[in-house]
């Protein structure tokens, strides 16, 4: 087989298994580009210990956490890209992606394009710099839990942990003063039969809650600074 002919071969496998990452898991590796960037999509419901339905659109944390793992270790990834528009979901499987996000010493930046709904604002800010568009939101709210609760102090005490351990993150994280933080979430007057707070993009970044407005090519640009400013500081 000549040269050309197996790079054409090459080339095709790697465009097969790139159609089939996306297809499956939502992700995506740019190959000839700048830098080698690893683009990571959390789209609609965090699915954690309990499959959700056919009509819900998830993202399966078992599919997440192992795909960090493999882009910390490798080598030729420069960068993560984390794309958000989701609707909340299972809270302490968004919580524990959202920690291994925090702790990557690869450059990762995020960008929230339609909704960073509940659990989606901890994903939000677990990255090194946070984008939002100025037409996406995020929602603010307390734990929820659907199903049969035990209406006993042990329940509350739950929630409270729960709540505090997501108050946490988010301040350990971001800009945004815990006061603000739990009072835009306990608000009473905007939510229609809920709690809490919708902020808008421009809205989001003036409360410190994420860095700056921008889209694609603004978080582009900001991961390749970060990477060319880590490569430098390895060449020094």
């Amino acid at each position: 087989m000549s040269d050309h002919t197996e790079k054409a071969v090459n080339s095709a496998e790697e465009a097969a298994e790139e159609a089939e990452m996306i297809r499956e898991t939502g992700q995506s590796v740019s190959r000839n580009s700048k830098h080698l960037i690893h683009c990571l999509t959390v789209i609609g419901q965090i699915e954690g210990h309990y499959v959700l339905s056919e009509q819900n659109k998830t993202t399966k944390y078992e599919h997440i956490i192992p795909a960090l793992v493999a882009i910390e270790q490798d080598r030729s990834v420069e960068g993560l890209l984390i794309i958000l528009n989701t609707v909340g979901g299972d809270v302490e499987a968004g919580l524990a992606i959202a920690e291994l996000i925090a702790g990557m010493k690869t450059p990762t930046v995020s960008l929230v394009v339609g909704g960073g709904h509940s659990i989606g604002v901890p994903l939000a800010v677990s990255a090194k710099r946070s984008f939002i568009v100025p037409t996406a939101s995020m929602t603010i709210h307390p734990v929820r839990m659907n199903g049969t609760v035990l209406g006993v102090p042990q329940t509350l005490s739950y929630f409270e942990k729960m709540q505090d351990r997501i108050v946490s993150f988010i301040t350990r994280n971001s800009r945004i003063p815990e006061e603000e933080l739990r009072r835009l979430t306990m608000n009473t007057g905007e939510l229609v039969l809920d709690v809490g707070t919708v902020l808008e993009g421009e809205k989001a970044v003036e409360l410190g809650l994420i860095d700056s407005l921008g889209s694609l090519g603004d978080a582009m640009d900001s991961l390749y600074g970060m990477i060319e400013n880590t490569e430098k500081r390895y060449a020094d």
